[in-house]
């Protein structure tokens, strides 16, 4: 059976790029369990973030797994890149991949554990045959490209979904995650949503991002990450009850 506590995933999206690096040093040190990276190329999704260079640079900053998020158009191409640069884990949308097992195995032979990504209106029947040969699955809860979106409630069943068919086949023993994507617009918002993952997917991973407050923020992730890992669910739920604080991460 998978580990019952939630897994914390800062995003770098959240970080202050004039200190990243020490950002990510931060974050570690706290305790995070693996540093997200969104990948947007303006073409999948609207915005435009970073590359593979990106990746390079904090590399050398943290020993803990880089999971880099590819929400970009013919991720092929991009691959050999983001592996060299030091991706632990790389993830590809399934909207995007006409050969999902081709892609999935091209991350495998660079080294690199590979994802799945669906988005909220994503059936999860699209990626019930590569299942066995994935390291992680993330379900969206929110539409790909912006922070401080409402999470979407009816991901909820997707979640749970993903969880049982993964325990049915014996492959969250194997390894696999069920990663849960949140980008709450604040703390009371993030609060809860850990609990719904926690309860719907025992062991899932969640990826959270929100407003960067530089008055206060990497002091408040802190304060999160440094309690013992099973208990940061309910130091979450403390955070969010406190006043004048900005979001976690």
């Amino acid at each position: 059976m998978p580990e019952s506590r939630v897994k914390i995933a800062p995003s770098i999206l959240s970080a202050d790029f004039a200190r990243l690096g020490e950002h990510v040093v931060e974050v570690t040190k706290a305790g995070a369990d693996y540093i997200h990276v969104d990948v947007m190329d303006g073409q999948f999704v609207p915005p435009i973030t970073i590359g593979s260079v990106v990746v390079g640079a904090i590399r050398p900053c943290t020993d803990i797994p880089l999971d880099v998020h590819l929400m970009i158009e013919s991720p092929e191409r991009q691959l050999e890149q983001f592996a060299r640069a030091g991706a632990d884990i790389i993830t590809v949308h399934a909207e995007v991949c006409p050969d999902l097992r081709q892609e999935v195995r091209a991350i495998k032979a660079l080294g690199v554990k590979a994802g799945v990504s669906v988005n909220p209106a994503t059936p999860i029947d699209i990626i019930d045959y590569i299942l066995p040969e994935l390291d992680l699955v993330l379900v969206m809860s929110v539409n790909p490209g912006y922070a401080g979106q409402k999470f979407m409630e009816d991901v909820v069943d997707k979640i749970s979904l993903v969880r049982e068919i993964l325990d049915e086949r014996g492959l969250a023993a194997r390894g696999v995650l069920v990663r849960h994507l949140v980008l709450p617009a604040d703390l009371a918002d993030s609060a809860a949503v850990v609990d719904i993952v926690a309860e719907t997917a025992p062991g899932a991973a969640m990826n959270v991002m929100g407003q960067y407050r530089p008055a206060y923020r990497a002091g408040q992730f802190a304060e999160l990450l440094a309690v013992p890992k099973g208990e940061r669910v309910a130091a979450l739920r403390r955070l969010a009850g406190a006043r004048g604080l900005a979001p976690v991460c």
